[in-house]
């Protein structure tokens, strides 16, 4: 039987300002478009379906229309929730789904849920585990000795009755790492490093799994054994991510024959646009601009700062530039996302911020609503 494995969609997230929806429908299809050619059997989905826990309409009408295009395919589909997701909106008409084959476990409450399936060499387990908090499992197994993440993780999966005679796959959403190693982290992954310090499970909690799909970290990799394996998200979703100059997305392909024998392979996945970073003299990208539609990330090298609208230049070339800056300006650089504002006011920020990206200073009406609402938000 042959799955294809891919996780963290993040249906409905953005890009600075610029809607990824375009981008994610494309990428979607592509996958469809590999599932039909390599007559793929089952799409496992390891979480992080949203961007967010309350999915805007067009997020849930892109994954409506993928899981609609799978069903027409006569493909299953097993997926989970993840720290993303909402548990409640994902398990909403599951019970309705699983008639055409699409297992969907939102809501861990106290077991986990298998599908079992049948080919020519037996049977194959799917064992569906989304992604829970250490304090849920206390709860449903109050008498067991849980004093860490792993601890729960290993309860959990005690009590499923696993046969491990039988071919066993799990998807699950999780904080997995290797023998010393923690996993390769992109630029995207940081707040899941952050929850990860706290929840990080060996891979040896998965032995009984022939094949572990793991979702959460953005990076496809394996960890710790070939078969335990984050299948990276589908899109780069973020400036910082390592990918930007290295590998390309893919989605993992695994094949499971009779037990002990599995070929696991990559699908490259090929955006609608690209991220990338160009530099150089603003005259010199603008005359020599290729791939116009990616995703920009611009560093300016021009000695004269004084440029006139230069991000508007840069636009009427490159209409999807996400951020610009200039080289060797640290008095009066902003960074694309994490900048350092160490011994500088609010205003001396906000007013670079404003002279980089509008060409112009705020007027003290911009300035006292910007320092009411970072106060607020105790940023100042």
């Amino acid at each position: 039987m042959k799955f294809i494995h891919i996780a963290d969609l993040h249906l409905g997230k953005s890009l600075n300002e610029f809607s990824l929806t375009e981008d994610q429908r494309y990428i979607l299809d592509s996958i469809a478009d590999i599932i039909k050619e390599r007559n793929v059997d089952g799409v496992l989905i390891a979480g992080d379906i949203y961007d967010r826990s309350v999915p805007s309409e067009e997020a849930v009408g892109l994954f409506d229309g993928f899981l609609t295009r799978l069903v027409s395919m006569g493909v299953s589909v097993y997926a989970i929730s993840g720290n993303h997701d909402s548990e409640m909106r994902l398990d909403f008409g599951s019970r309705l789904f699983s008639a055409n084959n699409v297992y969907i476990m939102g809501k861990y409450e106290g077991e986990v849920k298998r599908i079992e399936k049948e080919d020519e060499y037996g049977k194959i387990n799917i064992w569906l585990l989304p992604y829970i908090k250490m304090s849920k499992v206390r709860h449903y197994y109050p008498d067991e000795e849980i004093n860490n993440y792993e601890d729960a993780l290993r309860c959990v999966l005690s009590h499923c009755g696993i046969d491990k005679s039988e071919r066993n796959i799990i998807v699950a959403h999780q904080f997995v790492v290797g023998k010393n190693d923690d996993p390769e982290i992109t630029g995207s992954d940081r707040a899941a490093v952050n929850v990860g310090t706290i929840e990080k499970i060996g891979y040896g909690v998965f032995d009984g799994f022939d094949y572990v799909a793991l979702g959460h970290i953005h990076s496809s990799q394996s960890v710790g054994r070939r078969e335990c394996r984050y299948a990276g998200s589908i899109l780069k979703y973020s400036l910082h991510d390592r990918e930007i100059n290295g590998r390309a997305k893919s989605a993992v392909i695994v094949t499971l024959e009779e037990k002990g024998k599995i070929c696991i392979e990559k699908a490259e996945l090929v955006p609608k646009r690209d991220i990338r970073q160009i530099r150089g003299r603003l005259r010199e990208l603008i005359d020599n601009a290729e791939d116009t539609e990616d995703y920009i990330s611009v560093i300016l090298t021009d000695e004269d700062r004084n440029i006139l609208q230069p991000m508007q230049q840069l636009r009427e070339v490159y209409p999807n530039v996400l951020c610009m800056k200039y080289e060797n300006r640290a008095e009066t650089e902003v960074e694309e996302v994490y900048g350092e504002v160490k011994d500088r006011s609010f205003e001396e920020i906000i007013t670079d911020f404003y002279r980089l990206m509008l060409d112009r200073e705020p007027d003290k009406e911009e300035l006292g609503i910007l320092e009411e609402a970072a106060k607020e938000a105790g940023v100042v």
